[in-house]
């Protein structure tokens, strides 16, 4: 009698004159034990490998903006150029995955197209003192739009969303004496989204226990240096002087959209599981 390991079950050989009329009985030519199961370990989740190569065009890109410092005074499609490589470059990061990657997972691709928003944002706002401030506002907008679409509504996580709801009311009460005209409700609604973004972003996060992702924690540490980088924004412009307000927006805006963008790699929507929801 012999014995070959085929896949998940142990076949069995024992003599018998017809295998092919005796097949699948006792006594017969094969028959199949199985094996115990084994756990899986996300084996159906991509295998996330290192992934700082392909950012470093990122940190070149970022590295030359903070060197450079054009004169925000003198806007220009230089400085704008400038300003936007390094979520240029974001883009070039998710690409290298494939673009079968980002057909593939829908959460994906919403990043990606958060980011292609992101950028015209960033030129408007070169030019916000020459009324496109509104413009910036409304890119970015759609870009937390896209955000909170990514990372989906499951787990809800209530108590979460109850704490960024507080937090984003003590937000714009500190704001509120300061605005005026149409920014009071602008500014309302902005942040409203970008709390609404936070809370999907930080309901994922899970830092014990088996289901642990790097990816969710890139995820919610990306939403909250987004909230800290627009709120210096927001203070700077309507209320007082914030100092160094230019490299603490700027570094808290580019680490932000560098781990949102690598909380994709990772999708919280695979394929099949895409496809299940849309059968149901």
């Amino acid at each position: 009698m012999g014995e070959i390991s085929l896949g998940r079950d142990l076949v069995i050989f024992s003599p018998c004159p017809h295998p092919w009329r005796s097949k699948g009985r006792l006594g017969s030519w094969t028959h199949h034990l199985p094996l115990p199961s084994l756990p899986h370990h996300g084996l159906s989740r991509p295998q996330v490998k290192s992934e700082g190569p392909k950012l470093v065009p990122f940190f070149k890109a970022t590295c030359v903006y903070f060197v450079l410092w054009l004169p925000s005074t003198s806007p220009s499609w230089v400085s704008a150029l400038i300003k936007c490589l390094p979520i240029f470059c974001l883009w070039l990061f998710l690409l290298a995955h494939g673009l079968g990657f980002l057909l593939a997972h829908p959460s994906a691709t919403r990043i990606f197209v958060g980011l292609v928003f992101s950028a015209l944002g960033d030129a408007f706002l070169i030019w916000q003192d020459q009324g496109y401030f509104v413009h910036g506002l409304l890119m970015f907008a759609v870009t937390h739009m896209l955000y909170a679409s990514a990372f989906g509504m499951r787990p809800l996580a209530l108590r979460t969303g109850l704490v960024m709801a507080v937090l984003s009311c003590l937000a714009y009460a500190l704001l509120y004496p300061c605005l005026s005209d149409a920014f009071t409700y602008l500014v309302g609604v902005y942040v409203a989204l970008i709390g609404f973004m936070g809370w999907r972003a930080m309901a994922g996060l899970r830092l014990v226990g088996a289901a642990w992702r790097w990816t969710e924690l890139a995820a919610g540490s990306g939403a909250v240096l987004f909230i800290i980088s627009d709120l210096t924004i927001a203070l700077n412009k309507f209320c007082f002087l914030v100092p160094y307000s230019r490299a603490l927006i700027m570094s808290t805006y580019y680490a932000a959209q560098m781990l949102i963008a690598l909380s994709a790699v990772e999708s919280r929507e695979p394929m099949e599981d895409y496809r299940l929801s849309k059968a149901n």
